[in-house]
């Protein structure tokens, strides 16, 4: 099992392995994703660019995953997760809610003068420092799908292998380099995994 030195050795890794693969645009997951697109697109030379997605967590345990928010607005959830806590998406109203704000803020921050994200008619490649739930990648493949992006390939350096299963029947091609057996979290499996900020995230776009 292969543990990853910080986010930019990630990125290298994962662009060595898409080095053949033909793509008009490498989108990161903010923040952390970002790092890692960052490398990527530096790489593979192509323009990079952001898709905010949020976690919904629930309202007792908000690492937990109920769902995720697109820039759109739209929502996935995670129905037998929604059950098993006995919630109904109405319960959620204000959570959903402060998620979206946090999304807008982030976008307008980020994007500054940069036009709208444009997906339709190009082959992207979707990029995130690591899956846990999915849930925020899902809302980003659904976006990319409903804005009718010609192909979408995945590439993380890690991932759950539930996610990865679930996921990799929702794109055109994966590149994921690490799937392992006990996965608690994407933090376990770097050397480094500092916060990014913020103003790290603007930087990589500038």
């Amino acid at each position: 099992m292969k543990i990853f030195k910080d986010r930019q050795s990630a990125g290298q890794l994962l662009a060595k392995r898409l080095k053949n693969i033909h793509a008009d645009l490498v989108l990161g997951i903010p923040r952390g994703g970002v790092v890692v697109a960052a490398e990527v697109a530096k790489i593979l030379k192509l323009p990079l660019d952001i898709i905010v997605t949020r976690k919904i967590g629930a309202p007792m345990q908000p690492e937990l995953a109920l769902g995720a928010v697109d820039p759109d607005g739209e929502c996935i959830w995670e129905g037998n997760l929604l059950k098993d806590l006995r919630l109904k998406i109405n319960d959620l109203g204000e959570i959903i809610q402060n998620e979206w704000k946090e999304l807008k803020r982030r976008e307008d921050l980020y994007r500054g003068e940069k036009p709208p994200l444009k997906p339709e008619g190009k082959i992207v490649i979707l990029v995130d420092d690591g899956i846990a739930t999915g849930a925020t990648t899902l809302a980003a493949i659904n976006f990319l799908k409903r804005h009718k992006a010609k192909e979408i390939i995945l590439a993380v350096p890690v991932a759950s292998k539930e996610s990865a299963e679930r996921l990799t029947e929702q794109i055109d091609e994966a590149m994921i380099l690490e799937t392992p057996d006990y996965f608690q979290a994407v933090g376990q499996f770097y050397q480094s995994f500092l916060p990014v900020s913020d103003e790290e995230v603007v930087q990589f776009l500038s």
